[in-house]
C-alpha cells in the first residue's frame, strides 16, 4: 500500500506561502538532491493554486510526467492522463491511489488539502523543513478547527543553510482540537 506523505516548506512561524501565496523565501540549499526526492513519488496530489504555480514554472515544473491529482472546486473535473482533477471526490480518490502499487504519494502543498486529508485519516507522514523565517502571515502549515494527531519523529537534519528537515510518522491516535 502506498504512504500519502505531506512534505512541504514552511517558515519558523507556520507558514507555508506568503500573504500572497509567494514562496520566494525558501532558498534553494545545494545539498538537497530534489531528483532522489521526486523520485520516492509516483503520483503528486495538489489543490488547483498549487497547480496552477507549477504550470507557471514551464519546463522547469518537477511534476511533468508524473501523475498529478487536482483537488478543485472550481476547476472542471478532467480525466487526460497524467492529469485528474477531482471536484467532490478527493477522499475516494485518495483511498483508490493509496491501494494501488508503486511509489508514494506527495500530498504537494496546500494547508486546506493537508487539513481535509488529515482529518479523514490518510495523512501517513509529515514532513516539513523549516526555513529560518518569520513570515508573520500567509498560508498556514495547517489551517486551524482540525483534529491534531499524535506524531512521532522518525527523522530529523540540519541543512548548511539553516534549514531544519523534520519527518514524522502520523498516529491515528488524536490528540484534541488544534
Amino acid at each position: 500500500m502506498k504512504r500519502l506523505r505531506y512534505n512541504v516548506a514552511a517558515s519558523l512561524d507556520g507558514f507555508i506561502a506568503g500573504p500572497d501565496g509567494e514562496y520566494d523565501w525558501i532558498p534553494m540549499d545545494s545539498t538537497v538532491d530534489f531528483a532522489a526526492l521526486f523520485d520516492q513519488f509516483d503520483v503528486f496530489v495538489m489543490g488547483r493554486r498549487t497547480h496552477e504555480t507549477l504550470l507557471a514554472q514551464g519546463d522547469a515544473n518537477p511534476t511533468i510526467g508524473k501523475r498529478v491529482v487536482v483537488a478543485s472546486r472550481t476547476m472542471s473535473p478532467t480525466v487526460e492522463d497524467p492529469l485528474l482533477v477531482v471536484t467532490d471526490k478527493i477522499i475516494e480518490t485518495v483511498t483508490e491511489l493509496k491501494q494501488e502499487s508503486g511509489k508514494d504519494i506527495w500530498l504537494f502543498g496546500g494547508g486546506e488539502l493537508f487539513r481535509c486529508l488529515l482529518d479523514a485519516g490518510f495523512v501517513d507522514s509529515v514532513e516539513v523543513a523549516v526555513v529560518p523565517i518569520l513570515l508573520s502571515q500567509g498560508v498556514p502549515l495547517l489551517p486551524s478547527g482540525c483534529r491534531s494527531p499524535a506524531l512521532k519523529l522518525v527523522d530529523s537534519q540540519v541543512l548548511p543553510s539553516g534549514i531544519v528537515m523534520l519527518s514524522y510518522d502520523v498516529s491515528s491516535d488524536r490528540v484534541g482540537l488544534i
